[in-house]
């Protein structure tokens, strides 16, 4: 297995962090000559722009803040790798032969179509907090992680499209329960609150993420087309639309019922905590 992986890793102000995920990655691979990773960095950040690991490639894009969608798609473009994987700078590898376990997975797919995630010893299972996709998948969903999204939901985004498949039939959601990607956020107790997590809009993406609802159909309805081989269509151009909570999720006859259910009780869990949080603000 030569699939060559590439890590996309958008950082900012945690050099330290990102060196640590950086020296996981190539310590605990099975082929460190076959993964490399693509950081994007801010220019306003010269202590990021040098980094490294012994044993893989690293490759660094700087460029002038943006949003997280934008930081990796940018990674996404400088990549290289038959397999993707998006990552964060609070990651610490655990698994021995996590890469030999990915090209595994990619190999099981002949059309090359899935949406795969590590155990984060966080989320777990119920989200896709760091996914990895193929080349094909990417290219086939055309913008797979939108510039809209300014620091969050691409996971939920990602995986929303991969629920219409599974609505459709088509299972291609793989959790790897025995590949640790740890994350060491500080909500876990195992990092520091830093001024990165604090810039971050906690509630900025919840309502793009409704409005993107008929990118997401449409995005579903290629890779369904893809892997039926019913032959090759492109990703319309659709734009962000005010579809309502209600229409993307409870009334969404493209997805399975659980996952209408869940969607509509966390935004609306999330909703309520914004208006709290919004009258608690001060002034």
């Amino acid at each position: 297995m030569t699939a060559l992986v590439s890590l996309l890793l958008p950082t900012r102000g945690r050099p330290g962090l990102a060196r640590r995920f950086l020296e996981s990655a190539a310590a605990q691979s099975d082929q460190p000559e076959l993964i490399e990773a693509v950081l994007r960095v801010d220019d306003e950040d010269p202590q990021s722009h040098g980094l490294g690991a012994e044993g893989i490639a690293v490759r660094t894009i700087v460029g002038p803040r943006a949003s997280m969608g934008e930081y990796n798609t940018a990674c996404l473009r400088g990549a290289r790798g038959d397999i993707v994987a998006l990552v964060n700078d609070d990651v610490v590898i655990r698994t021995q032969g996590w890469d030999t376990r990915l090209r595994e997975l990619d190999g099981s797919f002949p059309d090359r179509i899935y949406l795969a995630y590590p155990n984060d010893l966080y989320k777990r299972r119920s989200v896709c907090t760091f996914p990895i996709l193929s080349r094909r998948t990417c290219e086939l969903l055309v913008d797979a992680f939108p510039a809209e999204y300014r620091g969050a939901f691409i996971d939920y985004h990602l995986l929303d499209i991969f629920r219409r498949l599974e609505h459709a039939s088509s299972r291609r959601v793989i959790y790897l329960e025995d590949v640790v990607f740890e994350h060491m956020h500080f909500r876990t107790g195992k990092g520091a609150w830093d001024a990165t997590y604090g810039e971050r809009d906690r509630f900025g993406d919840d309502d793009c993420f409704i409005r993107l609802r008929d990118r997401r159909s449409a995005q579903a309805a290629v890779l369904l087309a893809a892997i039926s081989g019913s032959g090759p269509q492109r990703v319309r151009d659709v734009p962000q639309q005010s579809v309502g909570v209600l229409r993307a999720t409870l009334f969404d006859p493209e997805l399975p019922g659980s996952w209408r259910t869940r969607l509509f009780l966390w935004l609306l869990v999330r909703l309520i905590a914004r208006r709290l949080f919004a009258r608690g603000a001060p002034a």
